[in-house]
């Protein structure tokens, strides 16, 4: 039976992960294809956003050691989460998926994906998405009571995240409204929470989080703003599985108390962890600018803002925090 692409570029993949290089040759004899099918396969690789070393005569290896991920480990490093779980190699969007695989419908349903080839952040921004080099998550959660019980909810889901991270160590990691992680003042993290549904039912939430590991040089061009990963903070190998497993715990956590609280009750570890807590900002709103200190959020997940009009309360949408000049 003949391989598909995906799975030849699969079994490429596994033997440059062991280390050092493969020629083209090699890798040709082994998968029974041809020096030129090889290398078609190792660009398509690389389009995905490895980094992958070219040497004539000696042949391809990977810049970086790469570690996939495995559901099997994922599962026996979980505490808590007990929900579907589909692992994915290469996906347009882990959020896209979710919304079409039913059998995810369930609370803390969930896919992981190694590479998505449209992530997508807030505002419909493109999220670099490259295979390896960080976590591609999406998780889905249903809330009754229409659009009003759901107010905030990216804000718990940000709990959520910094609570995984300080369990593994990551103590100065802040959240930056609405949907932001940040560590030592760079963007880790993002939050993407899309809804369906009606306004007086069910709302089908598919949550969407993005978290940098280790992200290769010939990726990062495309971002536009300061941004950092866990290995550049560190210095040291993330441990992708574990990460995973940790984050699946304290979202499933989270949500299951989202739902049965609301905001309130994350609305004092949020405050702890505001990056722009008591400090001047600037609020972008399309054509218009307001400026004044950032008070941290109220009950509904708007935020609080002193400006020379007295409070003002700022809701998610098309709305920009920068810090002031």
């Amino acid at each position: 039976m003949s391989r598909t692409p995906q799975a030849t570029r699969n079994s490429i993949l596994l033997k440059l992960i062991q280390g050092g290089f493969y020629s083209g040759e090699r890798l040709g004899n082994e998968l029974g294809i041809s020096r030129a099918a090889v290398s078609k396969h190792i660009h398509s690789l690389m389009q995905l956003g490895l980094d992958i070393f070219s040497v004539t005569g000696k042949g391809y290896k990977l810049a970086t050691k790469l570690q996939l991920m495995d559901a099997q480990l994922i599962r026996s490093y979980c505490q808590h989460y007990d929900a579907p779980l589909d692992l994915l190699n290469v996906v347009d969007s882990t959020n896209s998926y979710l919304k079409q695989t039913a059998d995810l419908h369930k609370p803390g349903g969930c896919c992981l994906a190694e590479a998505q080839t449209a992530g997508r952040g807030r505002q419909g921004k493109h999220w670099v998405s490259p295979f390896g080099a960080s976590l591609y998550l999406s998780m889905y959660w249903g809330f009754l009571g229409g659009y009003q019980a759901i107010g905030g909810l990216s804000l718990a889901v940000g709990v959520a995240v910094v609570r995984a991270l300080r369990h593994l160590g990551y103590d100065t990691v802040q959240l930056k409204w609405p949907n932001d992680v940040y560590l030592n003042g760079k963007k880790l993290a993002g939050i993407l929470v899309e809804v369906e549904g009606q306004l007086d039912d069910t709302s089908h939430c598919f949550i969407g989080v993005g978290l940098n590991i280790q992200l290769p040089a010939n990726q990062t061009k495309q971002i536009d703003q300061p941004w950092t990963d866990l290995h550049t903070e560190s210095g040291q190998p993330v441990d992708r599985n574990r990460l995973a497993a940790c984050l699946l715990d304290e979202l499933f956590n989270a949500l299951g108390q989202f739902s049965e609280h609301g905001l309130a009750v994350f609305m004092q570890e949020w405050h702890r962890s505001n990056l722009y807590e008591n400090k001047k900002v600037r609020l972008l709103c399309g054509p218009k600018e307001f400026t004044g200190t950032c008070l941290g959020i109220n009950e509904q997940g708007a935020l609080v803002v002193e400006t020379e009009n007295g409070k003002q309360l700022f809701y998610g949408g098309e709305i920009s925090v920068r810090p002031h000049a």
